[in-house]
Protein backbone atom coordinates (compact mmCIF):
# COMPACT_ATOMS: atom_id res chain seq x y z
CA UNK A 1 0.00 0.00 0.00
CA UNK A 2 2.71 2.04 0.67
CA UNK A 3 4.20 1.63 -2.71
CA UNK A 4 1.31 2.38 -4.26
CA UNK A 5 0.61 5.49 -2.65
CA UNK A 6 4.17 6.67 -2.89
CA UNK A 7 3.65 6.21 -7.06
CA UNK A 8 -0.16 8.31 -6.97
CA UNK A 9 2.01 10.84 -5.15
CA UNK A 10 4.62 10.98 -7.96
CA UNK A 11 2.08 10.78 -10.81
CA UNK A 12 0.67 13.75 -9.19
CA UNK A 13 3.65 15.41 -9.13
CA UNK A 14 4.72 14.85 -12.47
CA UNK A 15 1.28 16.06 -14.14
CA UNK A 16 1.24 19.27 -11.96
CA UNK A 17 4.09 20.30 -11.85
CA UNK A 18 6.83 18.71 -15.03
CA UNK A 19 3.95 18.91 -17.53
CA UNK A 20 3.56 22.56 -17.38
CA UNK A 21 7.24 22.68 -17.09
CA UNK A 22 7.74 21.02 -20.76
CA UNK A 23 5.08 23.48 -21.93
CA UNK A 24 6.82 26.82 -20.33
CA UNK A 25 9.73 25.42 -22.90
CA UNK A 26 7.81 26.72 -25.67
CA UNK A 27 7.70 30.08 -24.62
CA UNK A 28 10.92 32.35 -26.03
CA UNK A 29 13.63 32.04 -24.00
CA UNK A 30 14.47 34.38 -21.04
CA UNK A 31 17.12 37.59 -21.80
CA UNK A 32 20.30 36.16 -20.01
CA UNK A 33 20.76 37.18 -17.08
CA UNK A 34 24.38 38.31 -16.84
CA UNK A 35 23.64 40.67 -19.68
CA UNK A 36 21.72 44.24 -19.39
CA UNK A 37 19.36 45.17 -22.09
CA UNK A 38 17.45 48.38 -23.15
CA UNK A 39 15.07 47.97 -25.67
CA UNK A 40 13.77 50.96 -27.58
CA UNK A 41 10.78 51.52 -29.03
CA UNK A 42 8.69 54.72 -29.75
CA UNK A 43 4.98 55.40 -31.20
CA UNK A 44 1.53 55.58 -29.75
CA UNK A 45 0.40 57.57 -27.10
CA UNK A 46 -3.02 55.22 -26.84
CA UNK A 47 -1.40 52.54 -25.23
CA UNK A 48 1.11 54.49 -23.20
CA UNK A 49 -0.43 54.54 -19.64
CA UNK A 50 -0.46 50.47 -20.23
CA UNK A 51 3.18 50.27 -22.09
CA UNK A 52 4.43 52.19 -19.24
CA UNK A 53 2.98 49.74 -16.65
CA UNK A 54 4.24 47.34 -18.48
CA UNK A 55 8.00 48.89 -18.71
CA UNK A 56 7.79 48.84 -14.80
CA UNK A 57 5.99 45.24 -14.58
CA UNK A 58 8.92 43.59 -16.87
CA UNK A 59 11.97 45.34 -15.33
CA UNK A 60 10.35 44.01 -11.75
CA UNK A 61 10.90 40.36 -12.94
CA UNK A 62 13.73 40.73 -15.27
CA UNK A 63 16.01 43.48 -13.36
CA UNK A 64 18.56 43.66 -16.24
CA UNK A 65 15.68 44.33 -19.04
CA UNK A 66 14.80 48.20 -19.71
CA UNK A 67 12.17 49.49 -21.82
CA UNK A 68 12.86 53.18 -23.23
CA UNK A 69 9.38 53.87 -24.86
CA UNK A 70 8.80 57.03 -26.48
CA UNK A 71 5.29 58.69 -26.62
CA UNK A 72 5.80 60.23 -29.80
CA UNK A 73 2.39 59.50 -31.59
CA UNK A 74 1.62 56.67 -33.97
CA UNK A 75 2.73 58.52 -37.00
CA UNK A 76 6.13 59.18 -35.22
CA UNK A 77 6.26 55.37 -34.25
CA UNK A 78 5.25 54.41 -37.84
CA UNK A 79 8.30 56.90 -38.74
CA UNK A 80 10.71 55.57 -36.72
CA UNK A 81 9.61 52.08 -37.67
CA UNK A 82 10.35 52.87 -41.51
CA UNK A 83 13.57 54.46 -41.00
CA UNK A 84 14.40 50.99 -38.43
CA UNK A 85 15.64 53.58 -35.42
CA UNK A 86 13.72 51.52 -32.82
CA UNK A 87 13.58 47.41 -32.03
CA UNK A 88 9.67 47.92 -32.20
CA UNK A 89 7.62 50.12 -32.51
CA UNK A 90 3.62 50.96 -31.33
CA UNK A 91 0.97 52.17 -33.65
CA UNK A 92 -2.74 52.18 -33.30
CA UNK A 93 -3.52 52.37 -37.22
CA UNK A 94 -2.59 49.56 -38.71
CA UNK A 95 0.27 50.70 -42.06
CA UNK A 96 -1.53 51.72 -44.91
CA UNK A 97 -0.04 49.87 -47.95
CA UNK A 98 1.89 53.35 -48.74
CA UNK A 99 3.94 52.53 -45.51
CA UNK A 100 4.11 49.01 -46.04
CA UNK A 101 5.93 49.04 -48.95
CA UNK A 102 8.49 51.36 -47.26
CA UNK A 103 8.63 48.50 -44.64
CA UNK A 104 8.54 45.08 -46.01
CA UNK A 105 8.22 42.51 -43.48
CA UNK A 106 6.66 44.15 -41.06
CA UNK A 107 4.13 42.28 -38.66
CA UNK A 108 1.36 43.33 -36.82
CA UNK A 109 0.85 42.28 -33.68
CA UNK A 110 -2.17 43.67 -31.33
CA UNK A 111 -0.69 44.51 -28.13
CA UNK A 112 -4.50 45.22 -26.35
CA UNK A 113 -8.06 46.88 -27.69
CA UNK A 114 -8.95 50.62 -26.00
CA UNK A 115 -11.44 53.19 -26.30
CA UNK A 116 -11.32 56.69 -27.72
CA UNK A 117 -13.71 58.83 -25.32
CA UNK A 118 -15.53 62.05 -26.27
CA UNK A 119 -14.12 63.98 -23.82
CA UNK A 120 -16.00 67.30 -22.23
CA UNK A 121 -16.13 70.52 -20.24
CA UNK A 122 -18.81 72.36 -19.31
CA UNK A 123 -19.25 73.42 -15.83
CA UNK A 124 -23.37 73.15 -15.56
CA UNK A 125 -22.53 69.66 -16.35
CA UNK A 126 -19.59 68.28 -14.22
CA UNK A 127 -20.25 64.67 -14.15
CA UNK A 128 -20.15 62.15 -17.56
CA UNK A 129 -23.48 61.16 -18.85
CA UNK A 130 -24.09 64.08 -21.65
CA UNK A 131 -25.43 61.64 -24.29
CA UNK A 132 -24.35 62.81 -28.47
CA UNK A 133 -25.07 60.57 -31.20
CA UNK A 134 -22.10 60.23 -34.17
CA UNK A 135 -23.69 62.77 -36.49
CA UNK A 136 -23.31 65.04 -33.88
CA UNK A 137 -20.29 64.88 -33.22
CA UNK A 138 -19.09 64.78 -36.32
CA UNK A 139 -21.11 68.22 -37.28
CA UNK A 140 -19.11 69.83 -34.14
CA UNK A 141 -15.62 69.19 -35.91
CA UNK A 142 -16.73 70.25 -38.84
CA UNK A 143 -18.02 73.24 -37.20
CA UNK A 144 -21.48 73.00 -38.21
CA UNK A 145 -22.65 72.42 -34.64
CA UNK A 146 -21.12 75.59 -32.61
CA UNK A 147 -22.94 75.92 -29.39
CA UNK A 148 -23.66 73.68 -26.19
CA UNK A 149 -27.51 74.24 -26.32
CA UNK A 150 -27.93 73.17 -29.85
CA UNK A 151 -31.60 72.18 -30.43
CA UNK A 152 -30.47 68.54 -31.99
CA UNK A 153 -27.86 68.20 -28.53
CA UNK A 154 -30.67 69.26 -26.31
CA UNK A 155 -32.95 67.02 -27.78
CA UNK A 156 -31.61 63.47 -26.17
CA UNK A 157 -30.25 65.48 -23.26
CA UNK A 158 -33.33 66.68 -21.33
CA UNK A 159 -32.13 66.66 -17.98
CA UNK A 160 -28.92 68.66 -18.27
CA UNK A 161 -28.24 72.44 -17.97
CA UNK A 162 -26.67 72.94 -21.46
CA UNK A 163 -25.81 76.33 -21.62
CA UNK A 164 -25.54 78.71 -24.58
CA UNK A 165 -21.89 78.81 -24.49
CA UNK A 166 -19.34 78.48 -27.76
CA UNK A 167 -18.01 74.81 -27.64
CA UNK A 168 -14.03 74.51 -27.86
CA UNK A 169 -12.73 72.38 -30.22
CA UNK A 170 -9.47 70.72 -29.28
CA UNK A 171 -7.83 68.16 -31.61
CA UNK A 172 -4.33 66.53 -32.14
CA UNK A 173 -2.09 68.20 -33.59
CA UNK A 174 0.55 65.56 -34.17
CA UNK A 175 0.35 62.07 -36.29
CA UNK A 176 -2.07 60.03 -34.07
CA UNK A 177 -3.80 56.75 -33.89
CA UNK A 178 -6.08 58.22 -32.04
CA UNK A 179 -7.01 60.39 -34.74
CA UNK A 180 -6.92 57.67 -36.88
CA UNK A 181 -9.72 55.65 -34.49
CA UNK A 182 -11.61 59.01 -34.23
CA UNK A 183 -11.87 60.04 -37.92
CA UNK A 184 -12.61 56.02 -39.13
CA UNK A 185 -15.60 56.29 -36.82
CA UNK A 186 -16.79 59.97 -38.06
CA UNK A 187 -16.79 58.79 -41.73
CA UNK A 188 -18.55 55.80 -40.77
CA UNK A 189 -21.20 57.81 -39.50
CA UNK A 190 -21.38 60.76 -41.53
CA UNK A 191 -20.61 61.34 -45.28
CA UNK A 192 -20.09 64.53 -45.48
CA UNK A 193 -17.17 64.17 -42.57
CA UNK A 194 -15.80 61.05 -45.08
CA UNK A 195 -16.15 63.63 -48.21
CA UNK A 196 -14.39 66.84 -46.42
CA UNK A 197 -11.93 65.75 -43.99
CA UNK A 198 -11.49 61.58 -44.34
CA UNK A 199 -10.23 59.02 -42.16
CA UNK A 200 -6.03 58.93 -41.16
CA UNK A 201 -3.20 59.87 -38.65
CA UNK A 202 -3.13 63.56 -39.48
CA UNK A 203 -6.55 64.98 -41.26
CA UNK A 204 -7.45 68.74 -42.33
CA UNK A 205 -9.90 69.87 -39.68
CA UNK A 206 -11.85 72.93 -40.74
CA UNK A 207 -11.96 73.58 -36.60
CA UNK A 208 -9.85 73.35 -33.32
CA UNK A 209 -7.35 73.97 -31.36
CA UNK A 210 -4.60 71.55 -31.55
CA UNK A 211 -2.02 69.97 -29.16
CA UNK A 212 0.38 66.89 -29.25
CA UNK A 213 -0.39 63.74 -27.96
CA UNK A 214 -3.12 62.03 -25.53
CA UNK A 215 -1.78 64.50 -22.60
CA UNK A 216 -1.68 67.69 -24.95
CA UNK A 217 -5.38 67.23 -25.89
CA UNK A 218 -6.27 66.18 -22.72
CA UNK A 219 -4.79 69.30 -20.93
CA UNK A 220 -6.88 71.69 -23.45
CA UNK A 221 -10.33 69.84 -22.29
CA UNK A 222 -9.26 70.19 -18.21
CA UNK A 223 -7.99 73.73 -18.87
CA UNK A 224 -10.81 75.09 -21.01
CA UNK A 225 -14.20 75.68 -19.99
CA UNK A 226 -16.77 74.43 -23.14
CA UNK A 227 -14.37 72.60 -24.79
CA UNK A 228 -14.20 68.99 -26.10
CA UNK A 229 -11.82 66.61 -27.49
CA UNK A 230 -11.20 62.93 -28.16
CA UNK A 231 -8.75 61.18 -25.63
CA UNK A 232 -7.77 57.73 -24.97
CA UNK A 233 -10.10 56.27 -22.07
CA UNK A 234 -7.54 55.67 -19.20
CA UNK A 235 -6.46 59.85 -19.60
CA UNK A 236 -9.64 60.61 -18.79
CA UNK A 237 -10.59 57.70 -16.25
CA UNK A 238 -6.86 58.35 -14.59
CA UNK A 239 -7.80 62.22 -14.17
CA UNK A 240 -11.12 62.24 -13.73
CA UNK A 241 -12.74 63.85 -16.72
CA UNK A 242 -15.70 63.51 -18.01
CA UNK A 243 -16.80 62.03 -21.37
CA UNK A 244 -20.02 61.34 -23.68
CA UNK A 245 -22.14 57.60 -23.65
CA UNK A 246 -22.20 57.55 -27.48
CA UNK A 247 -24.97 56.60 -29.89
CA UNK A 248 -23.97 53.07 -30.56
CA UNK A 249 -24.09 51.67 -34.47
CA UNK A 250 -27.88 50.00 -33.79
CA UNK A 251 -28.72 53.55 -32.97
CA UNK A 252 -31.00 52.29 -30.18
CA UNK A 253 -29.00 53.18 -26.82
CA UNK A 254 -26.65 55.70 -25.67
CA UNK A 255 -23.55 53.61 -24.93
CA UNK A 256 -20.86 54.28 -21.91
CA UNK A 257 -17.47 53.68 -22.71
CA UNK A 258 -16.41 50.71 -20.12
CA UNK A 259 -13.92 47.34 -20.57
CA UNK A 260 -17.41 45.67 -21.18
CA UNK A 261 -19.13 48.07 -23.82
CA UNK A 262 -15.58 48.06 -25.61
CA UNK A 263 -14.99 44.01 -25.47
CA UNK A 264 -18.14 43.61 -27.00
CA UNK A 265 -17.21 46.14 -29.82
CA UNK A 266 -14.45 43.58 -30.27
CA UNK A 267 -16.43 40.28 -29.92
CA UNK A 268 -16.10 37.79 -32.76
CA UNK A 269 -13.79 39.43 -35.09
CA UNK A 270 -10.85 37.50 -34.63
CA UNK A 271 -11.74 34.69 -36.48
CA UNK A 272 -11.52 37.59 -39.64
CA UNK A 273 -8.07 39.01 -38.71
CA UNK A 274 -5.41 38.89 -41.12
CA UNK A 275 -1.97 36.78 -40.39
CA UNK A 276 0.23 38.66 -39.10
CA UNK A 277 2.39 39.27 -42.46
CA UNK A 278 -0.61 39.88 -44.12
CA UNK A 279 -2.73 43.32 -44.70
CA UNK A 280 -4.44 45.15 -41.63
CA UNK A 281 -4.79 48.15 -43.49
CA UNK A 282 -8.82 47.41 -43.48
CA UNK A 283 -9.37 45.94 -39.95
CA UNK A 284 -11.42 48.00 -37.68
CA UNK A 285 -13.66 47.92 -34.68
CA UNK A 286 -15.45 51.42 -34.63
CA UNK A 287 -19.24 51.32 -35.09
CA UNK A 288 -19.83 47.60 -34.35
CA UNK A 289 -23.00 46.18 -34.27
CA UNK A 290 -24.51 45.32 -31.11
CA UNK A 291 -26.69 47.13 -28.45
CA UNK A 292 -23.81 47.03 -25.78
CA UNK A 293 -21.35 47.70 -28.40
CA UNK A 294 -19.56 51.11 -27.76
CA UNK A 295 -18.58 52.31 -31.09
CA UNK A 296 -15.32 54.57 -30.86
CA UNK A 297 -13.22 51.46 -30.20
CA UNK A 298 -9.92 50.04 -31.92
CA UNK A 299 -6.80 47.14 -31.51
CA UNK A 300 -3.67 48.97 -30.81
CA UNK A 301 -0.41 46.87 -32.42
CA UNK A 302 3.24 46.97 -31.91
CA UNK A 303 5.16 47.01 -35.30
CA UNK A 304 8.26 44.49 -35.77
CA UNK A 305 10.13 43.36 -38.58
CA UNK A 306 10.09 39.88 -39.79
CA UNK A 307 13.86 39.91 -39.71
CA UNK A 308 14.66 41.37 -36.65
CA UNK A 309 18.58 42.01 -37.43
CA UNK A 310 17.02 45.05 -39.46
CA UNK A 311 16.31 46.56 -35.58
CA UNK A 312 18.91 44.83 -33.21
CA UNK A 313 22.76 44.99 -32.66
CA UNK A 314 23.04 41.51 -31.93
CA UNK A 315 21.38 37.91 -31.54
CA UNK A 316 20.84 38.25 -27.76
CA UNK A 317 19.43 41.58 -28.09
CA UNK A 318 16.87 40.10 -30.56
CA UNK A 319 16.00 37.60 -28.28
CA UNK A 320 15.22 40.11 -25.35
CA UNK A 321 13.19 41.91 -27.73
CA UNK A 322 10.91 38.97 -28.67
CA UNK A 323 10.32 37.75 -25.25
CA UNK A 324 9.30 41.19 -23.93
CA UNK A 325 6.90 41.82 -27.16
CA UNK A 326 5.83 38.11 -25.98
CA UNK A 327 5.19 38.59 -22.22
CA UNK A 328 2.69 41.82 -23.25
CA UNK A 329 0.58 39.80 -25.09
CA UNK A 330 0.42 36.79 -22.39
CA UNK A 331 1.49 37.65 -19.05
CA UNK A 332 0.95 41.39 -19.44
CA UNK A 333 -2.39 41.48 -20.56
CA UNK A 334 -3.03 40.77 -16.82
CA UNK A 335 -2.40 44.37 -16.50
CA UNK A 336 -4.76 45.91 -18.88
CA UNK A 337 -8.09 45.79 -17.23
CA UNK A 338 -6.58 48.05 -13.98
CA UNK A 339 -6.16 51.25 -16.90
CA UNK A 340 -9.26 50.22 -18.78
CA UNK A 341 -8.13 48.61 -21.89
CA UNK A 342 -9.90 45.41 -22.39
CA UNK A 343 -7.14 42.40 -22.45
CA UNK A 344 -6.48 40.64 -25.75
CA UNK A 345 -8.88 37.15 -26.42
CA UNK A 346 -7.17 33.79 -26.19
CA UNK A 347 -7.07 33.77 -30.31
CA UNK A 348 -6.13 36.96 -30.74
CA UNK A 349 -2.76 36.05 -28.62
CA UNK A 350 -2.54 32.91 -30.43
CA UNK A 351 -2.41 35.22 -33.49
CA UNK A 352 0.12 37.04 -31.90
CA UNK A 353 2.48 34.11 -31.14
CA UNK A 354 1.89 32.76 -34.53
CA UNK A 355 3.47 36.16 -35.42
CA UNK A 356 6.71 36.19 -33.51
CA UNK A 357 7.36 32.15 -34.17
CA UNK A 358 8.00 34.62 -37.94
CA UNK A 359 10.65 36.22 -36.65
CA UNK A 360 13.87 35.47 -37.10
CA UNK A 361 17.24 37.23 -36.41
CA UNK A 362 18.85 36.90 -39.89
CA UNK A 363 18.65 32.62 -40.55
CA UNK A 364 18.44 32.44 -36.87
CA UNK A 365 14.59 31.50 -35.28
CA UNK A 366 13.82 32.86 -32.42
CA UNK A 367 10.87 31.12 -30.76
CA UNK A 368 9.54 27.86 -31.64
CA UNK A 369 5.93 28.19 -31.07
CA UNK A 370 3.48 25.28 -30.51
CA UNK A 371 -0.28 25.78 -31.81
CA UNK A 372 -3.15 24.93 -29.45
CA UNK A 373 -2.83 21.45 -31.30
CA UNK A 374 0.52 20.77 -30.36
CA UNK A 375 -0.27 22.68 -26.74
CA UNK A 376 -2.98 19.97 -26.46
CA UNK A 377 -0.80 17.10 -26.97
CA UNK A 378 1.40 18.03 -24.10
CA UNK A 379 -2.45 16.98 -21.89
CA UNK A 380 -2.13 14.06 -20.28
CA UNK A 381 -4.28 11.36 -22.64
CA UNK A 382 -7.77 10.10 -21.35
CA UNK A 383 -6.75 6.41 -21.84
CA UNK A 384 -3.55 7.69 -19.09
CA UNK A 385 -6.53 8.87 -16.60
CA UNK A 386 -8.04 5.53 -16.63
CA UNK A 387 -5.34 3.36 -16.72
CA UNK A 388 -4.42 5.48 -12.77
CA UNK A 389 -8.20 4.54 -12.17
CA UNK A 390 -7.65 1.07 -12.59
CA UNK A 391 -4.24 0.52 -10.76
CA UNK A 392 -5.71 2.72 -7.46
CA UNK A 393 -8.89 0.36 -7.55
CA UNK A 394 -6.15 -2.63 -7.40
CA UNK A 395 -7.52 -3.64 -11.06
CA UNK A 396 -4.08 -3.85 -12.18
CA UNK A 397 0.17 -4.21 -11.34
CA UNK A 398 2.59 -1.82 -10.49
CA UNK A 399 4.24 -2.79 -13.18
CA UNK A 400 1.77 -1.80 -15.64
CA UNK A 401 1.00 1.39 -13.94
CA UNK A 402 4.62 2.12 -14.40
CA UNK A 403 4.78 1.25 -17.90
CA UNK A 404 2.52 3.66 -18.32
CA UNK A 405 4.18 7.00 -17.02
CA UNK A 406 7.52 5.53 -18.81
CA UNK A 407 5.51 6.10 -21.68
CA UNK A 408 4.56 9.54 -21.02
CA UNK A 409 8.37 10.03 -20.94
CA UNK A 410 9.15 8.49 -23.89
CA UNK A 411 6.69 10.40 -25.96
CA UNK A 412 7.75 13.97 -24.27
CA UNK A 413 4.46 14.54 -22.49
CA UNK A 414 6.54 13.93 -19.52
CA UNK A 415 9.89 15.61 -19.12
CA UNK A 416 12.38 14.93 -16.82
Amino acid sequence: MKTKTSLLILTTILASVLLPQAYAATQPDAPDPSKQFQINAAGATFPFPLIDLWRVEINKEFPNVNLNYQSIGSGGGVKQHIEKTVNFAASDAPLKKSESELAPGTLHIPEAIGGVVVAYNIPEVPNKGLKLTGDEIADIYLGKITKWNDPRIAAHNSGLNLPNAEIIVAKRSDGSGTTFVFTDYLTKVSSEFDEKVGSGKSVPWPVGVGAAGNEGVAGIVRSTPYSIGYIELAYAFQTGMSYAFVQNGDKNAFIEPTLDTISAASSGVAKNLPSPAGDWSKVTLVNAPGKDSYPIASFTYLLVYDDISKTTKSLEEAKAVIHMIYWMITDGQNFSPSLLYVPLSDSVVELGKQGLAMVKYKDTKLFDYQSAKAKSSLEIPEWIKNVAKLWADGQISNEEYVASIQYLVSQGIIKI
